[in-house]
């Protein structure tokens, strides 16, 4: 099974990614072959496991060194993220994920919705099975409240013209930074850590995930549609406005609102004069900037993690930098 390319200094960290995916597959029992077929497609789809990366890493610090359990809360964490992607494509009509064909797209809509909701079940069965307390599927079962609650409130806003960046930093606080926050703190509880620290690491992660989904909004302003897997400006058209737009709005409500006013009828034309305005008022330089702000708050906080014999901490610092564009 072949991992991302990011993976490859990592020598360990990849094999127990490789593992995490085989268990993933493994735990999957579905009579009806469809279904199965579309999760191990989406399994195999080439993401980057970074959440499941980071719990892994994070349990590196506890007192309990359980490879079974951590190996497996791992794949508990990637089917919870795998399952949230399937239901995103299903809301948002997406046809593709990863430059490939989305599951929906494939399959259609009832077997992207069965697929996802076995995820979600898969899920909880391993939390279960391996969770040495009912802290951790609290902790799980809440987070979910919260990756619903970003996903409702960016719904509500769609072609909302109104949407303000605290509204923007509360949604995507849910739906994506706070996976990100679950996977460091189980990583770290489940290992034995002290509630402390795995406090720290949930904020850590939350920072990751903050700063992570902020550079991916703003490829939708920068990047073409290769290097995004996706059309640009795809979220635009589906009335979803993220911060280098939210800011351009901020400066420039009088040209960019009338454009908006087309939602899905938008032209190619039209769909450029607003990428021009966002790139006139800086919004993406502006939410580069915040992006950094956030950036710089995990890696501060990976400063202050204790030293570990095998390079953890280091290696944190390197991902992290890796996967939020820093150089220094």
């Amino acid at each position: 099974m072949t991992l991302h390319s990011m993976w490859e200094p990592f020598p360990t960290l990849q094999n127990d990614l490789t593992k995490t995916l085989a268990i993933m597959e493994n735990s999957l029992h579905i009579k009806n072959k469809d279904v199965e077929q579309a999760i191990i497609e989406m399994i195999r789809a080439g993401g980057k496991l970074l959440r499941p990366a980071y719990q892994i890493l994070f349990a590196q610090f506890g007192t309990e060194k359980d490879e079974n359990k951590i190996l497996a809360l791992a794949a508990a964490i990637e089917m919870l993220h795998t399952a949230t992607l399937i239901h995103d494509d299903i809301v948002d009509d997406s046809d593709l994920r990863r430059n490939l064909p989305t599951v929906r797209a494939r399959f259609g809509n009832a077997t992207a919705v069965y697929a996802g909701d076995y995820l979600f079940v898969a899920c909880f069965r391993i939390m279960a099975d391996y969770a040495t307390s009912m802290k951790s599927l609290q902790m799980n079962s809440r987070s979910m409240e919260k990756i619903l609650a970003g996903e409702l409130g960016q719904m509500d806003k769609h072609y909302y013209t109104e949407v303000t960046v605290d509204d923007y930093l509360e949604n995507i606080s849910g739906k994506t930074a706070e996976l990100f926050a679950l996977s460091c703190a189980i990583g770290a509880f489940e290992s034995g850590s002290t509630k402390m620290f795995s406090k720290k690491a949930s904020e850590i992660g939350h920072n990751i995930g903050m700063a992570f989904q902020i550079l991916d909004d703003i490829l939708d302003y920068s990047q073409d549609r290769d290097a995004i897997g996706k059309p640009v400006l795809e979220d635009v058209r589906q009335g979803i406005y993220s911060l280098p737009l939210l800011y351009a709005l901020e400066q420039n409500p009088t040209a960019l609102k009338p454009l908006l006013a087309k939602k899905e009828q938008m032209t190619p034309d039209e769909a450029l004069a607003v990428l021009h305005i966002v790139e006139e008022t800086k919004g993406v330089e502006r939410a580069q900037k915040l992006a950094t702000k956030y950036t710089d708050d995990a890696l501060k906080a990976i400063q202050k993690l204790p030293n570990h014999p095998d390079g953890v901490k280091e290696t944190l610092l390197e991902i992290t930098k890796l996967i939020l564009h820093r150089e220094n």
